[in-house]
C-alpha cells in the first residue's frame, strides 16, 4: 500500500481498520508531542522550516518539500510496500516464508532488538536540541531540523511495531522511550553514544556521518529480518538515513575546506589564527566519534549475533551479495588480547555477525575520509585525515578496558593518561570550537566564518533560500 493515509496518524498500514491499536498511537500521541516540545528542538517550535516529508513510500513521493511547523510535521507510521513471496534470506529458516507475526519463541528478542533501536531516535534529538542557537547558516539550521524530525518520525516507526506487536509489554516499552534522557545520570539512554554531549557544529557533523552511519548498518541487517513488519519499516527507514549521513559528510568536508583555506591566509599556516578549526582538532573529533560508533556494534564474539542470525532475525548489511548464507561453517581469524598480547585466532562465523557488519561499515567511513583527504589534496595541504585502530578507545568487545593508541599499538594506563589530549578532544579543544560559534548565523545565504558555503542547495533551491522563516 504505497499512499499514505491523511489521517491523525498519518499511516499506510491500514491503521483505521484496527481500532483497538488506532486508539492506543493516539494515546500515545500528545505524550510525543509533549515530549517533543520539551527536548525537541530548542526556540523554533513556532517556526516554518522547508522539510521534507513523505505523501507516499514510492520513489515519486517519499521526499515531498514544503513549509511547516516542526509539530505539525507528519508524523506516522511508513513502511515500505511488502514483497510478495518474501523468504527469509539467511540462517537455519533460508527459504522459508516470512513471519507477519512474531513468533513466540522470539518474542523477547525482537522486542529488545525493537527497544534498542528505537531508543537511539528520541536520544539524537535531544543531544541535538541546543543547536539551533549556534548554526553556522540558516542552510545547516534546516538540515538539522530535518535530521530531527526524522529520528522523531523513526521513533514512531519501532513505537508501531511495539504497540502492534507485543501488548501490555510493547505499550510499557513505548513509554519509557519517552521517558528516558541521553545523558540523565538515572535514566540513561540504552547505548553510551547517545549519552555523549553534541554542544557544538562539529560534534554534530561527526555525529551524522559516524554514528548515523552505525544507524544505517543496524538498519540494513534489520531489513533483511524474517519478521517482515520489522523488515518494511527499517527499509523505509533507510530512504530518510541517507541525507543524515549526506549532512555529516558534506559538513566536515566543508569545515576541511574552509581549514585549508584559513591555513593558506595564515602566516604559520594554522586555521586558528584566522577564526577556524584546526585539522588536529578535526582529527580528534573523529577519532572520538568514530570509535563511540565502533562500540554501537557490539562486541568483536558475540553468542547473542550468532543466535540472531541463525534464528532469521538479524541478517549481515546487504545479505545478497554473499554467496553462503547458512554460515554454520567458516570462521573470521581475529587478532583478540590474551594475556597482555593479540594473538590471531579464528572465530566461527556466526559469532563474529557483529565484526562482519562492523567490517562494511568501516570501509564506508573510510571512502568519506577518502573524499576529505581529496579536498585537502587539491587545497595543496599534506595534511591526511585518518580512522584510528579499531582498538583505540574501546568501551565495548573484546579491547574494552585496554588501552591502545591510534596506531592500534597497546600501551600503559599512564602512558594513555600523559596523551589522550593528544588523540582525543581536550577541555582546551572544546572550548575552542565553542568559541568559533556565540551566535546563530540567520541572514540568508551567509556562512561562519570557519565553515565553506556548501555546493548547492537542497531541493533544487539556491543557498541562499530561506529554509528557515524566522521573521
Amino acid at each position: 500500500m504505497s499512499m499514505v493515509n491523511d489521517e491523525k496518524i498519518p499511516n499506510n498500514v491500514d491503521l483505521a481498520q484496527d481500532k483497538r491499536l488506532q486508539r492506543a498511537l493516539e494515546q500515545w500521541q500528545p505524550d510525543f508531542l509533549s515530549w517533543w516540545r520539551e527536548m525537541g528542538p530548542e526556540g523554533f517550535q513556532e517556526r516554518e522550516v522547508y522539510l521534507r516529508t513523505a505523501i507516499s513510500v514510492t520513489t515519486e513521493g517519499w521526499a515531498h518539500y514544503d513549509y511547516v511547523r516542526m509539530p505539525d510535521y507528519r508524523w506516522g507510521i511508513f513502511l515500505a510496500d511488502q514483497v510478495p513471496g518474501r523468504t527469509i534470506g539467511f540462517g537455519d529458516l533460508l527459504g522459508q516464508p516470512v513471519w507477519q507475526d512474531v513468533p513466540g519463541e522470539h518474542r523477547g528478542t525482537l522486542r529488545r532488538l525493537i527497544v534498542t533501536q528505537g531508543d537511539t531516535e528520541p536520544a539524537s534529538v535531544e543531544q541535538q536540541r541546543a543547536l539551533g542557537h549556534c548554526c553556522p547558516s540558516l542552510y545547516d539550521l534546516r538540515n538539522l531540523f530535518q535530521v530531527n524530525v526524522e529520528e522523531g518520525r523513526h521513533l514512531w516507526a519501532m513505537v508501531y511495531l511495539l504497540h502492534r506487536f507485543f501488548g501490555r509489554d510493547g505499550r510499557e516499552d513505548a513509554e519509557e522511550l519517552l521517558a528516558r534522557r541521553s545523558g540523565n545520570p538515572d535514566r540513561p539512554r540504552i547505548l553510551g553514544a547517545f549519552n555523549e554531549p553534541i554542544d557544538d557544529w562539529l560534534s554534530f557533523y561527526m555525529f551524522t556521518m559516524f554514528t548515523d552511519r552505525d544507524g544505517k548498518y543496524q538498519l540494513l541487517a534489520l531489513a533483511e529480518s524474517g519478521f517482515d513488519p520489522l523488515s518494511r519499516t527499517t527499509r523505509f527507514m533507510l530512504t530518510e538515513e541517507a541525507h543524515h549521513m549526506f549532512v555529516g559528510e558534506t559538513g566536515i568536508g566543508r569545515v576541511v575546506q574552509r581549514s585549508a583555506e584559513l591555513a593558506k591566509l595564515s602566516k604559520n599556516g594554522n586555521p586558528r589564527e584566522q577564526g577556524g578549526i584546526d585539522l588536529e582538532t578535526v582529527q580528534k573529533y573523529l577519532n572520538l566519534w568514530y570509535s563511540l560508533s565502533l562500540d554501537l556494534f557490539g562486541s568483536e564474539i558475540s553468542t547473542n549475533a550468532a543466535s540472531f542470525f541463525g534464528a532469521g532475525l538479524k541478517g549481515r548489511a546487504k545479505e545478497e551479495k554473499f554467496e553462503e548464507h547458512v554460515c554454520r561453517e567458516g570462521a573470521v581469524v581475529m587478532e583478540i588480547p590474551e594475556q597482555g598480547r593479540l594473538v590471531r585466532r579464528e572465530v566461527p562465523l556466526r559469532s563474529a555477525m557483529n565484526e562482519v557488519l562492523r567490517d562494511g561499515y568501516v570501509e564506508d567511513c573510510q571512502r568519506g575520509v577518502d573524499r576529505w583527504n581529496k579536498i585537502l589534496a587539491e587545497s595543496g595541504l599534506s595534511f591526511r585525515l585518518r580512522l584510528p585502530s579499531r582498538r583505540f578507545h574501546r568501551q565495548q568487545g573484546v579491547f574494552s578496558g585496554l588501552r591502545f593508541d591510534p596506531d592500534g599499538r597497546q600501551i600503559s594506563t599512564e602512558e594513555w593518561a600523559k596523551r589522550q589530549d593528544d588523540w582525543l578532544p581536550s577541555a582546551s579543544d572544546r572550548s575552542y570550537v565553542k568559541s568559533l560559534q556565540p551566535r546563530a548565523i540567520h541572514e540568508r545565504g551567509k556562512m561562519a566564518n570557519w565553515i565553506a558555503a556548501p555546493a548547492k542547495g537542497i531541493d533544487g533551491q539556491p543557498v541562499d533560500f530561506e529554509y528557515v522563516r524566522l521573521d
